[in-house]
């Protein structure tokens, strides 16, 4: 059978690597794939690199247009990345009848809804398994493997770069600062981090796992995003003496009251595997109701990583080619028909537990206010850990941290506390709060 004709658009670090798998496995994908696959086209704006990374026989150009309007390509791969020109061209493609296969997490987090519809209408597939977590297979295990579950929550560690920077701080004892220049200067972080450390990054990732996880619409605009920017050296420590890590996590979960879409720092605790995974390495944990809790773990970024699941999208639209639009797995997951309007929680409604950390005047009394203010909220203690004034600021010292771990409350009022507790005279600085999650 004549190999499928693919075309790629972008012939970056993903692209590169995609050539390179596909010509070192091409018989081994041949076999699963019943057909062969070849990449014939690649529009690049550096035309001279593409060249390089395609070789002979490839047909270069700057046009992407080109590769769409192209009739013998039968699927277009989108690697630029971002939302403006991407979303144009996964439109374009999809409106010529080709299939997509995007790495895009950032273009499908906000226009996804508009892609999926259009594909469809026209009948075509749009995989996106590089989209999320790498070379970790997380959405063909969320949309095919654990299809008779119903999914109860998903915490994932989903960037790799702020995975690294978390894991220098605890195991150097350095603060953000320091670390996160060490990682740029390593190729972990771009020169502008801020996608990753804001959690702008995780979140994209995190908004795709939630629409697959319960069937609603993709709808980044309603998740809560909180980066590592604001987390100290300190703060990494009290959370290793009280048995727990802090990991940057995605997390989306079922309630009685409707969907949680968050990221934020979490501490988990020290036993947990997901708490074990350090580096720039990827993992994600999912508890469905039938099958109990499972992990998925690996590379979440990378040149031939990334490319390992772009070219198992490849894989599978080969195999559905030909098939009947209407018996191919849906885009997430659910019948288009049956995807559900539940309601996403704003992060003021959001229950969860808390690690507080408070600098505070070394005298008497400051305890039992801090406490009288949980107390009278509803709030109630796990733990207390206070410090002598001079482990914390020097012989001599007349402040201390107070660290407080506290049981499950409603985010609102673990608000209200802190805006009690910052208004104390003696409390003399702004208070660290990370929420902690057991995932248990």
């Amino acid at each position: 059978m004549k190999p499928i004709q693919v075309g790629l658009l972008g012939a970056g670090v993903v692209g590169s690597g995609t050539f390179n798998v596909l010509r070192r496995n091409q018989e081994e994908i041949k076999r699963r794939a019943g057909r062969g696959i070849e990449i014939t086209m690649v529009a690049d704006l550096d035309t001279a690199r593409a060249q390089a990374v395609a070789g002979e026989g490839v047909k270069v150009t700057a046009d992407a247009r080109a590769v769409i309007a192209n009739p013998d390509i039968d699927i277009v791969i989108e690697l630029i990345g971002g939302y403006g020109i991407a979303r144009t061209l996964v439109l374009e493609a999809i409106a010529a009848g080709k299939h997509v296969v995007t790495a895009n997490k950032a273009l499908l987090a906000v226009h996804g809804t508009e892609i999926f519809a259009a594909a469809s209408a026209k009948g075509v597939i749009v995989a996106f398994e590089a989209a999320v977590a790498g070379g970790i297979p997380i959405i063909k295990a969320l949309r095919e493997g654990l299809t008779a579950n119903r999914i109860q929550w998903i915490a994932g560690i989903i960037n790799g770069t702020t995975n690294f920077i978390l894991s220098e701080m605890r195991d150097k004892g350095l603060d953000f600062e320091v670390v996160l220049k060490e990682a740029q200067r390593l190729g972990y972080a771009e020169a502008d981090p801020t996608f990753d450390i804001e959690g702008v990054d995780a979140a994209h990732k995190a908004t795709l796992m939630c629409s697959i996880a319960f069937g609603i619409p993709v709808q980044f605009d309603k998740a809560y995003v909180e980066g590592i920017t604001q987390l100290g050296a300190a703060d990494i420590k009290y959370a290793e003496q009280l048995g727990y890590r802090i990991k940057l996590l995605g997390i989306t979960k079922r309630t009685a009251k409707g969907i949680e879409l968050r990221v934020h720092p979490s501490l988990v605790p020290g036993k947990r595997l997901i708490a074990n995974v350090e580096g720039a390495m990827n993992a994600v944990v999912v508890q469905g109701d039938a099958v109990g809790t499972t992990l998925y773990y690996g590379k979440g970024a990378g040149s031939e990583p990334t490319a390992s699941a772009v070219i198992a999208d490849l894989v599978d639209i080969t195999r559905l080619h030909t098939a009947d639009p209407l018996n191919r797995v849906p885009h997430l997951a659910f019948q288009p028909n049956a995807m559900s309007d539940l309601h996403v929680l704003p992060m003021s409604d959001v229950v969860t537990s808390y690690y507080l950390r408070l600098r505070v005047a070394d005298e008497a009394g400051v305890l039992a206010k801090v406490t009288g203010i949980l107390a009278a909220l509803g709030i109630s203690i796990d733990a207390i850990l206070q410090r002598e004034a001079d482990e914390v600021a020097g012989e001599g010292a007349t402040q201390t941290d107070l660290i407080i771990l506290t049981h499950d409350c409603v985010e609102s009022e673990m608000n209200a506390a802190l805006k009690q507790m910052q208004a104390l005279p003696t409390v003399l600085a702004p208070i660290t709060r990370i929420r902690k999650e057991e995932l248990a």
